[in-house]
């Protein structure tokens, strides 16, 4: 596979076509919003400068890897040649669903469909399109560039070829795939985002504050983030969506968010993309996080 196509210029799309553009594939960018695609490009350049001043590439590895890039609004002319599209939108099922059906008008017969989602069912997406064999989840975690791991979810019906594929794929960018069934949450996201719904319970109860609670999982658990800062940096929306996902799917109370997080997102805190979350990122130059105020009482519970 040479040519790739990336659907959606946020974190993690900018993310995926920095890392394929790296490794010397053709990377097709794919959004609606021309904005989006520039601010897109302006990350990537400055990912990309980051790691040369950690001299992990050359000034000449990241012009290669911008010339590997071109930008699109419009999908056809962006998948007309695509080996691999991975499909990096919102974390919507309708959204995705009609999306995975346009591509498979618009894409040639042979093109696999991967979809970089952390929750939704790879089968339900599949089963949109003519080609389920050809349909894979590719989980990439955040940051893209940095972070090794990428799930590989098998639809029912994905083929082993494809899988195979794919694994080969990934290794090349020099990942580690795990490959996964296609049941809610996968792996990943079925084990820590019921982690971080209990650490909003704890808040919500009044049991510790913010800082006690990461402190906690940092400190005793060796956790790099705990796990309410990184709620906020995956976006409070998001990990919503995935415990809705779970909750569903198995219908166990375990997976029901918790009351807490619903509030926090109907009102707009997302996290660190709203500047507002658990903590406050409006202070850009603080260089510990600072608890938002309205949790700055240990106990509280709204």
């Amino acid at each position: 596979m040479k040519n790739i196509t990336v659907i959606g210029s946020g974190t993690m799309g900018n993310g995926i076509a920095h890392t394929f553009a790296q490794y010397g594939y053709s990377v097709s960018l794919v959004d609606l919003d021309e904005k989006a695609l520039t601010k897109a490009i302006q990350t990537i350049q400055k990912n990309l400068d980051r790691q040369i001043n950690k001299n992990k590439l050359t000034a000449d590895d990241k012009i290669a890897t911008l010339n590997n890039l071109r930008t699109f609004t419009d999908l056809k002319s962006a998948v007309s040649k695509a080996d691999l599209v991975i499909e990096a939108a919102t974390e919507n099922e309708l959204i995705k669903s009609n999306l995975f059906k346009d591509l498979d008008n618009l894409c040639p017969s042979n093109t696999i469909l991967a979809s970089n989602t952390s929750s939704i069912s790879i089968t339900r997406l599949a089963s949109h399109t003519n080609r389920p064999d050809k349909v894979i989840g590719m989980h990439f975690m955040n940051p893209v560039p940095m972070m090794q791991l990428v799930e590989v979810i098998k639809g029912y019906d994905t083929s082993e070829t494809v899988t195979n594929k794919i694994l080969k794929t990934a290794a090349k960018l020099q990942k580690v795939p795990v490959v996964v069934q296609d049941y809610p949450g996968f792996i990943a996201n079925r084990i820590l985002m019921p982690m971080i719904n209990e650490a909003i319970y704890s808040l919500y109860e009044g049991v510790a504050g913010v800082i006690e609670i990461d402190t906690v999982m940092k400190l005793g658990m060796a956790h790099p983030m705990g796990p309410l800062q990184l709620a906020d940096f995956i976006g409070l929306d998001v990990c919503l969506a995935i415990l809705k996902v779970l909750y569903n799917g198995f219908g166990n109370a375990k997976y029901a968010p918790c009351p807490l997080l619903v509030n926090m997102v109907a009102a707009g805190h997302l996290g660190k993309k709203t500047a507002i979350g658990f903590y406050n990122y409006q202070q850009s130059d603080s260089k510990e996080p600072v608890v938002a105020a309205r949790f700055s009482n240990v106990g509280l519970s709204t």
